[in-house]
């Protein structure tokens, strides 16, 4: 497993990351220690989580992801970086959502509750909060580091001028600034490029990127004529499963992922460990975060932080499925 810094700090994080998503969901408590056990033994020293998790559930089970991890931390605090994140609803009060002072609060010491931690490594804004002055935000996150709850910020589905505005308010203020950025990214879906990712290298801003598989569409499991299954991302409670079917379920993408399978069984690669691989060697990506909702799930992922790096005549052709799919007007 690569060691890599978080951006511009002194923060040292593996180059893959466990996410933790399908805690309390997918997966019960005993097979998310598994999962962990399983990333920490392959050397995995990066967690990234969020109150609102598990996705797809109400709110009466929203943190219970946190929870888990929790419980399973307590005699390993000193050799994991924890990440979490704030913004989600996590009640149906006009106050338990966003990220005004109020709100931020209240959510990481929540967090750290149900994490039964001190501090927070990384505190991520889960995303951009349009009704709440940017200045609001940055003042409540740099008290959290003042106050030793939280050691860096980050921010997850920020567009690049929102973080390069943020950060220009920082430098001003004398705020902490934001440290790394949490965006969607695989061979599917490569918007970044243009321009969050020209301005994190600029700026020195870690990319921690989410969603390698593309939602599990990169596994090999979804040809032409697929359907979706019970029990997958794409199937998931609360408009989670839907959001999901927008991103990655049209007819185009079936077919470069069908492609895609093809060009990875003719060059005896596994279609996982070479789509998480791909991401892990992109310019300014400091790790990709990797899931499973059973152990097993993890081998072929955990493999990409020991295969060689993809030559450049693959990475041409792997070109060939971002450029040959419709352009849409999408973000998250």
């Amino acid at each position: 497993m690569e060691i890599r810094s978080l951006g511009q700090t002194g923060l040292k994080v593996t180059n893959l990351c466990l996410g933790t998503m399908t805690f309390g969901n997918q997966a019960d408590k005993k097979t998310s220690f598994a999962i962990l056990d399983k990333a920490l033994d392959a050397g995995v020293n990066f967690i990234d989580t969020a109150d609102v998790y598990p996705l797809g559930q109400s709110y009466d089970v929203a943190g219970a992801t946190e929870a888990i991890i929790g419980e399973w931390i307590r005699d390993k605090r000193d050799r994991v970086v924890i990440a979490s994140k704030c913004f989600g609803a996590m009640g149906p009060g006009a106050n338990d959502k966003g990220l005004s002072r109020k709100h931020i609060m209240q959510a990481v010491e929540d967090s750290l509750r149900r994490l039964q931690v001190d501090y927070l490594d990384l505190y991520q804004a889960h995303q951009f909060d349009s009704t709440t002055p940017l200045e609001e935000t940055l003042r409540a996150f740099d008290d959290l580091v003042e106050q030793g709850k939280v050691r860096y910020i980050g921010v997850s589905n920020w567009r690049a001028w929102q973080v390069a505005k943020a950060n220009g308010i920082a430098d001003r203020k004398d705020f902490v600034r934001i440290d790394s950025v949490q965006p969607r990214y695989n061979l599917l879906f490569r918007m970044i490029e243009d321009d969050l990712v020209p301005m994190a290298l600029d700026e020195g801003v870690g990319i921690i990127s989410y969603n390698p598989l593309a939602g599990g569409m990169l596994t090999g499991r979804y040809g032409k004529n697929a359907s979706i299954e019970q029990g997958t991302r794409f199937s998931l409670g609360n408009n989670a499963g839907s959001l999901y079917q927008e991103r990655y379920w049209q007819a185009a993408t079936l077919d470069a992922v069908e492609r895609y399978t093809n060009w990875c069984n003719e060059h005896n690669y596994d279609p996982v460990t070479t789509a998480v691989r791909w991401v892990t060697q992109q310019p300014g990506v400091t790790s990709a975060i990797i899931g499973a909702s059973r152990p097993e799930q993890l081998d072929a992922s955990l493999r990409a932080g020991e295969v060689p790096a993809l030559t450049e005549e693959d990475l041409q052709w792997l070109d060939g499925l971002w450029f040959s799919l419709p352009r849409r007007r999408e973000f998250r």
